[in-house]
C-alpha cells in the first residue's frame, strides 16, 4: 500500500473495522507519519454460466431480478424482498463451490427461492422454465403447493 503523501511502500495499520461487506483500516506512513484510510472490499467469486449451446456469459444478477420481477408482478411483494431473492439465488449457486455451472442450476435456484417467496409467483416462473405444453404440467406443480398448504393432505 503505497502512501497518498510521499510514495512510501511502508505502513502500519493503526485500526481496523469490519462490516458486512468491507474492512476499514486506518494506516500510518512509516516514512512520513502521514494518516490514511484504505478499504478492503470481500471478492465475490466469479460464477460463469454455460448456455445450452456451450457458450459462456457472467452470471448477471439483473438477469435474475427481470425473471424474478415478471414472476412476481402484480404481487404483493416489495422491491427489497426481490432483491433479497436474488441473493439467496447467488447464494445457492455460489454454495455449490463451482465457477461454472450449467444455466438450469440458475433457474432451478430461481424456483427453489420463489418457492419459498410466493406461491403464484412460483407457478408463474415454473410455466416458462419447464415449458408446459399441457395442463398436466400445471397441475403437477400445483399438487405440492396444494399439499404443502394443507398441511400433507391431499
Amino acid at each position: 500500500m503505497r502512501c497518498p503523501s510521499c510514495g512510501g511502500v511502508d505502513s502500519r495499520v493503526v485500526d481496523s473495522r469490519s462490516s458486512a461487506d468491507h474492512i476499514r483500516r486506518r494506516r500510518e506512513c512509516l516514512d512520513c507519519a502521514h494518516r490514511f484510510t484504505t478499504y478492503e472490499r470481500w471478492e465475490r467469486p466469479s460464477l460463469w454460466i454455460v448456455k445450452k449451446d456451450g457458450t459462456k456469459q457472467p452470471f448477471s444478477e439483473h438477469k435474475v431480478l427481470h425473471g424474478i420481477a415478471l414472476a412476481c408482478r402484480k404481487r404483493p411483494i416489495s422491491n427489497v424482498a426481490m432483491d433479497e431473492a436474488v441473493q439467496r439465488v447467488r447464494a445457492i449457486l455460489e454454495a455449490r463451490r463451482e465457477n461454472e455451472l450449467p444455466s438450469n442450476a440458475v433457474g432451478e435456484a430461481v424456483l427453489e427461492t420463489l418457492r419459498q417467496l410466493d406461491d403464484v409467483a412460483y407457478i408463474r416462473f415454473a410455466s416458462v422454465y419447464e415449458a408446459f405444453d399441457n395442463v398436466e404440467g400445471f397441475v403437477n406443480v400445483i399438487r405440492p403447493l396444494r399439499s404443502d398448504n394443507d398441511g400433507g393432505e391431499g
